[in-house]
């Protein structure tokens, strides 16, 4: 369940979690063209990242006002002109076909209702867009079972963050394609294997 007023700790301490994952950013990203919507925008990590030659706008969405008050400077800064809505994905206030592209980065595994959000960016996402993704993701053996064993416990203090999520899953139960996933292994700080790729929707409307 999300918290309505949100998780300034987790606010806090988000850029120094996320430091191991720059390069994955910096790769997946500057892919992005058009019309951008990001959702999960979080204290604005990605806003820096995006190509003025090839983004016309990016529209940035999360529930969260102590992720967004951080997210505000680089959003002033950003080299492509940036929107913040304070919203989550699962209702979104845009028109069906808007957007060339949809960017998540370690997002899908905090949205409260998934599918629901997933079913939403499909809506908003023009028939030709790709949605672009970093995400971790279950992992095999001993290791799943452990995810499971710490979710009761990681679940409270990252903000909601279910380890064991499959995001290949959750897109194609969405109405999505997605792409052959690139794998980067675990981190340390991450029991879960993180992926990057791109997905596109299964039956273009």
């Amino acid at each position: 369940m999300r918290n309505p007023n949100g998780h300034p700790v987790v606010a806090a301490l988000l850029d120094w979690a996320m430091r191991p994952y720059e390069p994955l950013r910096d790769r997946v990203v500057p892919e992005a063209t058009g019309a951008v919507l990001e959702v999960g925008v979080g204290t604005g990590l990605n806003l820096g990242r995006y190509d003025p030659t090839t983004v016309t706008s990016v529209d940035a969405v999360d529930p969260d006002p102590h992720m967004l008050s951080r997210a505000e400077p680089r959003a002033a800064t950003s080299p492509v002109p940036v929107t913040l809505h304070r919203t989550g994905a699962e209702d979104l206030p845009f028109p069906d076909d808007h957007f060339d592209t949809v960017v998540c980065t370690f997002v899908l595994c905090t949205i409260p209702d998934v599918h629901s959000a997933l079913v939403e960016l499909a809506r908003v996402l023009k028939p030709a867009g790709r949605l672009l993704y970093v995400e971790h993701t279950a992992a095999d053996g001993p290791i799943r079972h452990a995810q499971h064993l710490l979710q009761p416990l990681w679940g409270p203090l990252s903000g909601g963050c279910h380890l064991a999520r499959d995001p290949g899953q959750l897109l194609r139960a969405a109405g999505f394609e997605p792409g052959p996933p690139h794998g980067h292994g675990r981190h340390p700080l991450n029991l879960a294997p993180v992926w990057r790729g791109d997905a596109r929707l299964s039956s273009p409307r």
